[in-house]
């Protein structure tokens, strides 16, 4: 998110470039390799992440989100990711799509997670404390965050302007809107916002980067990325795979 809408795009630029490389990995779903570094944020160019901006996505339709749902979702993705000579708008590179599809699957459902009482207060340190799986947790963030919007805007998220929307996550993930029932800061910044850098970043299979966009956005050339040989040749130079990245898809 920019503090000008209109004018800070590249702020967001800075971002994508700083998650791919503090993050060490690119793609965050299951099935993909970690640990692997990027090859050369400085490969980027406008004119690649053009060619993938002009695609649209396709896909359509939900598999959790309910119509007030996706409508808040796909208003959230425009905002964090707006649509401008680098990227399509956040609905449009899949990102709504890649959280409904995780929500519907098995960390939606909460696999894996111990999910039986009893439930005291527990310390932020402690990570996830909750009785509801993923999806009920996000859920119940968007009710209560769409709840508050109503209070403070007097219409629903998706209605308001891109501005105040824009303030409204920020002070969101700031901790100043509050809810009796769920600390929405929480549910912002540890499942929200994680979901979100995974749509842009993760294997276009899995519904988001529609395009490989933002694979060619920061130049990472994808599953190639793994070959050691390549790493060392390229380190600090555009890697020549990197205009034209390899998803799972690929190799099938």
């Amino acid at each position: 998110m920019s503090d000008d809408l209109g004018d800070k795009s590249n702020e967001r630029r800075g971002f994508l470039k700083r998650v791919a490389a503090v993050s060490g990995a690119l793609p965050f779903t299951g099935g993909l390799a970690s640990g692997v570094a990027v090859a050369s944020l400085t490969a980027a160019r406008p004119a690649a992440a053009a060619e993938g901006a002009a695609q649209v996505n396709a896909v359509v339709g939900y598999n959790s989100l309910s119509p007030d749902e996706a409508a808040f979702v796909e208003t959230l993705v425009n905002i964090m990711c707006p649509a401008d000579e680098y990227t399509p708008s956040g609905v449009d590179c899949g990102l709504a799509i890649y959280i409904d599809r995780q929500l519907a699957g098995s960390f939606g459902k909460g696999a894996g997670r111990y999910l039986r009482g009893p439930w005291p207060q527990g310390k932020p340190q402690h990570g996830y404390q909750l009785p509801l799986t993923p999806e009920q947790h996000f859920k119940a963030g968007v009710a209560a965050a769409g709840q508050a919007c109503q209070t403070k805007f007097g219409k629903s998220f998706d209605q308001i302007s891109g501005a105040d929307a824009n303030t409204f996550l920020r002070e969101v993930a700031g901790g100043k809107v509050s809810d009796p029932e769920l600390n929405l800061a929480s549910w912002f910044n540890e499942l929200v916002y994680p979901l979100f850098t995974q749509a842009c970043f993760a294997d276009p299979i899995y519904g988001g980067n529609h395009g490989k966009v933002f694979w060619k956005l920061i130049g990472y050339p994808g599953l190639p990325a793994v070959h050691s040989q390549n790493m060392t040749a390229f380190r600090g130079k555009p890697f020549p795979g990197a205009l034209d990245p390899k998803s799972i898809q690929d190799f099938s």
